[in-house]
């Protein structure tokens, strides 16, 4: 049997491990560390997500129908703002080649101050970075700007001051889809006022495409972001088998241990079997009935952009 070696171990995703456990399938052992703020913790994990830009069908059905969707909608989307200055809160913000979409046709029509968040301060490097070369009034760096959301609320206050009284979210790349919806809107609903705007990109599945949107996850670029999580904690590359799978609504995406190991970290042992299997990711992506019943119950006003194929949602929500 295999033992890492101690110097290997992430003592976050270690502790994460340990504290989940594994549950039972059958005579399957089910480990489940799938958390978002797991992939990014490192500057290589970070840039091992935006090469997923290479990924033919990850970037066809997620990315280029959201852009495609943004390009089709902008004029009407844009209507709902009305006068005055804008902070654009980009929540995930990734390099904030979404946000530029944005920028540049309302840095023409208004006063405008762009605020990153991510969970990674190499993906906020790269949306300063990227949007510094578009002359926006103003692009706000402080402490918030590395924040997994909990702190929503908290930035949403701390932005209102001066001209910038009204905030445009931006949640897109289907980002909601990485979190419990009704705890992620719960948070985003309780940071906006009435003339706040907030944008949404998610994916939709439904009998006749979830194939294809399987497809798109079950890529070698997802397999080499996502299997740096298990190799912090020790495990071997060649030990570990990716796969993707549709289930409850959501896209699992986990590893097959091939043969039986080990980790020792912390005066702790755990051992992993033959054919236990780790999810590291998951992304909800819920049917469209679905979908419209969770923005309707939590926001007043809501307009839906969707796709002709019914894979992929824009919906533009105000409370």
């Amino acid at each position: 049997m295999e033992t890492a070696d101690e110097p290997k171990i992430n003592d976050l995703i270690f502790r994460e491990l340990i504290k989940r456990g594994y549950s039972l399938e059958g005579n399957t052992r089910i480990w489940n560390i799938a958390d978002s703020k797991l992939w990014y913790l490192t500057p290589d994990q970070a840039q091992a997500f935006l090469n997923l830009e290479k990924s033919k069908d990850y970037r066809k059905d997620i990315i280029q129908k959201e852009i495609d969707l943004i390009n089709q909608n902008l004029p009407e989307i844009l209507k709902k703002f009305g006068d005055g200055a804008l902070n654009l809160i980009d929540l995930g913000c990734g390099d904030g080649k979404k946000a530029v979409l944005f920028i540049e046709t309302l840095k023409e029509k208004t006063k405008l101050r762009y605020c990153p968040i991510d969970i990674s301060s190499y993906m906020v490097e790269k949306a300063i970075s990227r949007v510094s070369k578009l002359n926006v009034d103003e692009i706000v760096k402080f402490q918030w700007n590395i924040s997994d959301f909990e702190n929503i609320e908290n930035v949403s206050n701390l932005l209102r001051y001066k001209d910038y009284k009204k905030h445009f979210f931006l949640l897109l790349g289907n980002t909601l889809g990485n979190f419990e919806i009704n705890e992620l809107l719960y948070e985003i609903r309780s940071a906006m006022e009435w003339d706040d705007v907030l944008l949404i990109g998610n994916g939709l599945v439904n009998t006749k495409n979830s194939d294809e949107v399987l497809k798109a996850y079950n890529n070698k670029f997802l397999d080499e972001l996502l299997i740096k999580t298990l190799t912090q904690i020790g495990l071997k590359k060649e030990n570990l088998e990716y796969g993707a799978r549709l289930k409850n609504q959501r896209i699992e995406m986990y590893y097959t241990i091939k043969k039986d190991c080990s980790i020792k970290f912390l005066e702790k042992e755990v051992m992993f079997n033959k054919g236990d299997q780790i999810i590291v990711a998951v992304s909800y992506h819920y049917n469209k009935e679905d979908f419209i019943s969770f923005m309707k119950m939590y926001f007043g006003k809501v307009d839906f952009y969707i796709s002709k194929d019914e894979s992929y949602a824009l919906v533009l929500c105000k409370k």
